[in-house]
């Protein structure tokens, strides 16, 4: 397990914080635990709601997890203009300067397929993912840019679990709540 990795929740998971879920790992230590984010829990809150004085621009925030809820955190493609930001895998980049962020929305030089952001976090302590793999609770994938960015959140879940292929493609096609027939 590494940061930059996707975890999708079983097909039967029925906490409803992480049913269906599709996370990006943005940290991951055996020492310190894990950090992660919701990409596919989108809530009806602007981040122009939330944020004083924030620049304009028509983006949804998700629900990133269950962990400090009035925190707000940000994932985006654009890394190389914005400082202080850290690389998680390929073309995703988690945090930044804020004021930057802020000049670079107004110049338009981000724009809304490039940022996602997150009220609060999805947590586990040291040796707690871990766990909570070998009872099977999380499927990993790797992770693509299209799914942060590009992806229908309604689809998320399903898109990625059949890009793992095989008996994966095949629990993607099962119905929500298919425990109950």
């Amino acid at each position: 397990m590494r940061k930059g990795r996707v975890l999708l929740a079983e097909p039967f998971m029925q906490d409803p914080n992480f049913k269906r879920a599709v996370i990006l790992l943005t940290e991951h230590s055996d020492d310190e635990g894990s950090v992660g984010f919701i990409m596919n829990k989108p809530i009806t809150l602007k981040i122009n709601e939330l944020v004083e004085d924030f620049p304009e621009i028509d983006v949804p925030v998700h629900f990133g997890g269950p962990v400090a809820p009035e925190t707000l955190h940000y994932i985006h493609n654009v890394g190389d203009i914005l400082d202080d930001c850290i690389k998680v895998s390929q073309g995703v980049y988690w945090g930044g300067d804020f004021e930057k962020l802020k000049f670079l929305i107004e110049s338009k030089l981000i724009l809304p397929n490039n940022i996602r952001f997150y009220l609060g976090y999805s947590g586990w302590s040291p040796g707690q993912l871990k766990d909570e793999m070998e009872y099977g609770s999380w499927v990993i994938a790797h992770m693509d840019t299209n799914y942060a960015f590009k992806t229908k959140y309604h689809r998320m879940w399903r898109q990625v679990m059949k890009h793992k292929g095989g008996t994966y493609s095949v629990i993607a096609e099962m119905p929500d709540g298919a425990f109950l027939n």
